[in-house]
């Protein structure tokens, strides 16, 4: 897993474009859960580039910051 983090911290660097496998670790899930919540769109938002699934840092940021929670029970 280090080598994951060191890549997505080099990615986040440089380009701001992770893969599937990137981005799962980027947001704590696992690259299948990702992949399923693309195909069912509960994801966040990705790009193809080429045959290659893209994520944006600040789509997945954009994503996550949706999903905040102030209570455990919704009204």
């Amino acid at each position: 897993m280090d080598d994951d983090a060191t890549r997505a911290a080099n990615a986040k660097k440089g380009s701001p474009f992770l893969s599937t496998k990137q981005a799962a670790h980027y947001i704590s899930l696992s690259p299948r859960t990702l992949e399923r919540m693309r195909r069912t769109g509960e994801g966040p938002r990705y790009r193809k580039h080429g045959r290659y699934v893209r994520y944006h840092i600040a789509e997945l940021d954009a994503w996550s910051d949706s999903r905040a929670k102030t209570r455990t029970v919704d009204a």
